[in-house]
């Protein structure tokens, strides 16, 4: 199992973990994360955005130009911002460090 600790806006960790292969996105929204997902992970949308620990950046693979242009709609984006749809777990993320921006909502209401 991988680990994965989230960061709220009001700096509650909640750790979570999930299997490899498992997108970040879907161990947000099981760890009640505030994580829409509107597009089920299609990248059409910037409703899973998160703000990955500087330390843990240079880990993942990098984003896709399709995903770049996403982040450009999200809200409080950072150097360090990703789409979780896009971050699929591995061995190598175990201890992975997210913040879940401010600006975050869920209006499917998981």
């Amino acid at each position: 199992m991988v680990k994965v600790t989230f960061i709220t806006a009001q700096d509650q960790r909640i750790t979570a973990e999930a299997a490899p292969g498992t997108r970040l996105l879907e161990v947000g929204q099981n760890a009640g994360m505030p994580l829409e997902g509107t597009c089920e992970g299609q990248m059409a949308c910037s409703t899973c955005h998160v703000v990955v620990a500087a330390e843990w950046f240079d880990k993942l693979a990098p984003a896709s130009e399709d995903e770049e242009d996403m982040l450009d709609l999200a809200a409080g984006v950072t150097r360090t911002s990703r789409l979780s749809c896009q971050i699929v777990l591995t061995d190598a993320l175990d201890g992975l460090e997210v913040r879940v921006p401010e600006e975050a909502r869920d209006m499917q209401g998981r």
